[in-house]
């Protein structure tokens, strides 16, 4: 039987698939989102990173193919189904059909997405993560043209999924990041 998903396996896993540092990073910023949602819901924060931390397990390798090469290499790691399921679903609509249904699922498919446009944020921001704020965050969120390629349906599907507010849900991921 699988064991529930530590921040150490999830790390050990990951490295097994990835090199690129850039990948790393939105690895790292995606699990301190989801520490901070898990800590909104009274969750474990430690198993939430986990699942964050691995959530692009076969993206370096199969780009074209993201969530493919994932399930079935994962339970043979001995990846627990809870988790398996949640990082399948953060990609709901776009390269699969599991959808978000808990919690976690909905949290990490919401965050996957807003990490990137909160970590663009903070680049233009003169503080960078430190002091920056939830309305600087909506404001880029509404400008297009700004980190274009990240998909703010998914952004506003995943929080309208959640029940929650846009700014609270980035309020979080600054938190969370801000503590990294």
């Amino acid at each position: 039987m699988a064991e529930k998903l530590t921040l150490a396996r999830a790390r050990e896993l990951l490295a097994q698939t990835t090199t690129e540092e850039h990948l790393f990073e939105h690895a790292a910023n995606v699990s301190a989102c989801m520490g901070a949602m898990a800590k909104h819901f009274g969750a474990d924060t430690e198993y939430w990173r986990a699942v964050g931390w691995l959530h692009d397990y076969d993206f370096e390798r199969f780009p074209d193919e993201h969530l493919r090469h994932t399930e079935e290499p994962l339970r043979a790691a001995g990846v627990d189904e809870e988790s398996i399921r949640a990082i399948l679903a953060h990609g709901y609509g776009l390269c699969t059909d599991v959808e978000p249904r808990t919690e976690l699922e909905k949290s990490l498919y919401t965050v996957d997405e807003l990490s990137g446009l909160v970590a663009a944020t903070a680049k233009m921001h003169p503080d960078g993560i430190a002091g920056l704020e939830a309305r600087s965050v909506k404001k880029k969120f509404k400008d297009k043209r700004f980190a274009a390629k990240i998909d703010r349906a998914v952004i506003q599907d995943g929080c309208d999924r959640l029940g929650m507010e846009l700014g609270d849900v980035i309020a979080l991921c600054i938190e969370g990041m801000a503590a990294m």
